[in-house]
C-alpha cells in the first residue's frame, strides 16, 4: 500500500513538470532561429531576414473590395455580381502598393487573404509579400486582411467572442451583446527581425453614429483592452499596435478609451497630427482612420513618419475608396 502511494505521488509530480520545448534539442533551431526559443515556432527554412533599419506599415479600408467569384454563402449583390461595381480598383491597388512599398499591409473591407495572395502573387512579384493571413466572416464579405513581407506567428482570431453594448439599453429597458462583427478583429504576432517582433491588432469596428452604434464599439474595445491585459501579463515590455477603420472621431469617447488610459503601460499614442483626416478620400472633414501605438512600441516609432500618402487625385482616390490610407514607420532596435 505505501510503495502504491508513493508510485501515485510521482506520477502526480512528474505530471506537473513542463513540456520540453523539442526544438531546443535541435542543434540548428535551437542556435540559429529566435522563435524556437520562445514558443516551437521556427523561421521558414528559405527565409533571410532583410537588412533593414526600418520598416513601414500600411493600414486601408478599402471599400467593399471583393473578387470576381460568387461565394454561395454570402448573399450580396456586390459578393455575387462583382465585375460592374470593381471598375479598376485591382489596378489602382497595385499602383498604390507599389508607391507605398510598405513592409506590412492591413486592408480592411477586403474579401479574403486568398484573393490579396492572388493579386500579390500576380502583380506583386518582385516585393517580398510572401505571407498572408485573415479570419473571415462566415455570412459576410467585409473582412480584415494581413500581408507581410515578415514573418507571422500566432493568429488570435475574435470572431466568436460575444462583446456588451456598454451603458445601452434597448426600447425595452434590456441589455444587448452581439458577435456578428467581431471577425472584424483580430491580432497576430509579427517578425521583422531576429530580435524585434510586435502585436499587430487590425480592426473595422462598428460603424455609424448613435448612441447604439458607439456603445458596440466600446463593447469591442472593452474586450481588445482585456486582450491586451493578458499580453502584457506575459510579458510587460510588449510591443503592440492597433491599426484599421475605427469608425470614431478624433477626441470621441472610444478612441479615448485607448489614449486617456491612466496607467502607462496600457496606454496607446495616436502619431498622427490632429489636423489630418481620412474620410470622405476626396474631400476629407473627419478622421475615422487610425495607427496607435503602445508606449512600449512608441519608443521604436520613427519621428514625424505618421502620415496619410498622397498616392492619387482626389477623384481617383474617391475610385477606390471613401476611405484615405494610412501609413507609418518604426526603427528596428
Amino acid at each position: 500500500m505505501k510503495n502504491s502511494i508513493y508510485i501515485v505521488l510521482f506520477l502526480t509530480l512528474a505530471g506537473c513538470v513542463s513540456s520540453t520545448n523539442l526544438i531546443e534539442k535541435d542543434a540548428y533551431f535551437s542556435k540559429e532561429n529566435f522563435l524556437a526559443k520562445n514558443n516551437g515556432e521556427v523561421i521558414p527554412s528559405n527565409y533571410t531576414y532583410p537588412q533593414k533599419k526600418s520598416f513601414k506599415v500600411l493600414s486601408w479600408n478599402v471599400e467593399h473590395f471583393v473578387d470576381s467569384f460568387d461565394d454561395p454563402y454570402i448573399d450580396s449583390k456586390r459578393e455575387n455580381i462583382p465585375d460592374s461595381l470593381m471598375g479598376n480598383k485591382i489596378a489602382d491597388l497595385v499602383t498604390a502598393l507599389k508607391k507605398t512599398n510598405a513592409d506590412v499591409v492591413v486592408l480592411q473591407e477586403f474579401e479574403s487573404a486568398k484573393f490579396l495572395r492572388s493579386i500579390a502573387d500576380e502583380n506583386l512579384q518582385n516585393m517580398g509579400y510572401k505571407y498572408f493571413a485573415d479570419v473571415p466572416s462566415h455570412g459576410w464579405y467585409m473582412n480584415v486582411v494581413i500581408m507581410s513581407k515578415f514573418p507571422l506567428g500566432v493568429i488570435y482570431g475574435y470572431g466568436n467572442v460575444t462583446t456588451p453594448l456598454l451603458g445601452y439599453k434597448n426600447k425595452d429597458g434590456l441589455p444587448e451583446t452581439q458577435n456578428t462583427l467581431n471577425t472584424r478583429m483580430w491580432s497576430i504576432e509579427v517578425y521583422p527581425a531576429p530580435n524585434y517582433n510586435f502585436l499587430l491588432t487590425g480592426v473595422h469596428l462598428k460603424a455609424g453614429r448613435g448612441e447604439r452604434n458607439i456603445a458596440m464599439r466600446k463593447g469591442q474595445i472593452n474586450f481588445l483592452k482585456q486582450q491586451f491585459n493578458r499580453f502584457l501579463k506575459e510579458d510587460k515590455n510588449k510591443n503592440m499596435l492597433v491599426v484599421g477603420d475605427f469608425n470614431s472621431l478624433l477626441g470621441s469617447e472610444e478612441i479615448n478609451l485607448f489614449t486617456n488610459e491612466k496607467r502607462n503601460r496600457e496606454k496607446f499614442i495616436d502619431p498622427l497630427p490632429q489636423t489630418i483626416m481620412t474620410h470622405t478620400s476626396d474631400d476629407p472633414k473627419r478622421r475615422l482612420d487610425y495607427i496607435l501605438i503602445n508606449t512600449n512600441m512608441y519608443k521604436e516609432y520613427k519621428e514625424n513618419s505618421a502620415e496619410v500618402p498622397q498616392l492619387f487625385t482626389p477623384q481617383k482616390m474617391r475610385e477606390i475608396s471613401d476611405h484615405l490610407p494610412v501609413t507609418t514607420t518604426f526603427i528596428i532596435k
